[in-house]
């Protein structure tokens, strides 16, 4: 069966890869309809980066194939996401002199490309270039100069680059399961679209995704990506500390932080037991759940510690009046936004994808999809643009009124 506007969206974390199968909902503004959604376990994939090409190929099989099936369409094509360590950003300044009696769209390509044109470092490659701000001889703060008189046309842009080999690894794992990719695509800036408001990147907040290998944090301010870091600690370490901890296997630890897991220990009623697996030795055993809950507790703590020292070293502490915003799969833990909000003291509310999606809500609407749903609303939203920001791809008006909305 074959349909207009279908978008695959891809997200290959390090403990599951998620698919999921959308399709333009109708007029304009990148609104999609959610038509299957697909979660493969995997092992293929760390902090971000491919480390078995099998092993990522048959979980990206896996995914899409329980997504087409469900969505009752194939994709040829996906928006994949990218994120982890091997990610860098910097700002980049670019000028152009104006050539006419205002400034026009070439005067524009002209400061933009003088701006791409720095060098990313050995084994690097351009992902996305988001212009911040451009400034007009002595008038800065501008957002669309075209039509304004002046002489002197600078641009600050935000380029994000990852590792050539890292890219590669990636879209040859997605190649291999019989997909090309389209994009691929910042997490942090996909998930944005799906759980953060346009208040909250207007005042200021911080994106953190608990994901299965990696904690990625995202700053936005006044519509704009202001700092980005990945931190080599997330919920597959909660899971092999409650291993060592419990002295369970890897599969039943997943399983006890998944059904019985808290974040916040004092949520805990008094006496409160778990079953834990028996072993030929000790046979059925038990412990307390505010053992299993102390132990979550305390490796969150202490990724939250490095994620409020990323914050302090953006120098936006103090200054994210929208607070904290928490998605991935670590976000689904019980009692996380409580811990949260003791270690930060500042808002934080779970980011569950919402706003944009119609369809198949009921199977999206966790933290865990806020990077898959995202994919399905950048893929679509470029989509309704010919031409836009990304390598080989032009500059005009319209994506570009939409870049500066979103990023």
């Amino acid at each position: 069966m074959k349909r207009a506007g279908l978008v695959g969206a891809l997200d290959l974390g390090s403990t599951k890869t998620c698919a999921v199968i959308a399709e333009a909902s109708g007029g304009s503004g990148g609104k999609v309809r959610v038509l299957g959604v697909g979660v493969a376990r995997t092992s293929g994939v760390k902090r971000g980066v491919v480390r078995n090409i099998e092993e990522t190929t048959q979980s990206v099989v896996r995914a899409m194939t329980i997504a087409e099936r469900m969505a009752g369409v194939k994709v040829p094509t996906v928006f994949c996401g990218i994120a982890g360590e091997h990610i860098r950003t910097q700002v980049s300044s670019g000028l152009a002199s104006v050539t006419g009696d205002e400034i026009r769209r070439t005067d524009m390509d002209r400061a933009d490309e003088s701006a791409r044109a720095v060098s990313l470092g050995d084994g690097f490659e351009l992902l996305h270039y988001i212009p911040q701000e451009y400034k007009v001889d002595s008038q800065s703060g501008i957002s669309d100069p075209i039509g304004m008189t002046g002489m002197r046309l600078e641009v600050e842009m935000c380029l994000v680059a990852t590792q050539s080999q890292a890219a590669q690894n990636l879209r040859r794992s997605v190649q291999r399961a019989g997909y090309q990719v389209s994009e691929l695509v910042l997490e942090p800036l996909a998930a944005s679209l799906a759980v953060l408001s346009g208040e909250e990147k207007e005042l200021g907040c911080a994106l953190v995704e608990l994901g299965g290998g990696s904690t990625n944090v995202a700053i936005f301010q006044d519509d704009k990506l202001r700092h980005l870091a990945s931190l080599p600690f997330a919920s597959a370490h909660v899971t092999s500390d409650l291993v060592q901890g419990l002295s369970v296997t890897q599969s039943d630890a997943e399983r006890l932080k998944e059904q019985f897991g808290v974040a916040y220990t004092a949520l805990i009623e008094e006496g409160e037991v778990v079953e834990l697996a028996g072993t030929p030795g000790q046979g059925p055993r038990q412990a307390k759940r505010e053992l299993l809950s102390h132990i979550i507790q305390e490796r969150l703590d202490e990724i939250f510690g490095l994620v409020h020292e990323q914050i302090e070293a953006s120098g936006y502490a103090g200054r994210l009046p929208a607070g904290m915003i928490l998605s991935g799969g670590g976000a689904q833990l019980q009692g996380v936004v409580e811990l949260g909000r003791e270690v930060f003291a500042m808002p934080i509310r779970l980011g569950v994808p919402g706003q944009g999606i119609s369809g198949l809500v009921d199977n999206v609407q966790s933290p865990r999809y806020a990077v898959p749903v995202g994919l399905a609303l950048y893929g679509t939203r470029r989509r309704e643009q010919v031409d836009g920001y990304g390598p080989g791809g032009k500059f005009f008006g319209p994506i570009k009124q939409w870049l500066q909305e979103f990023f």
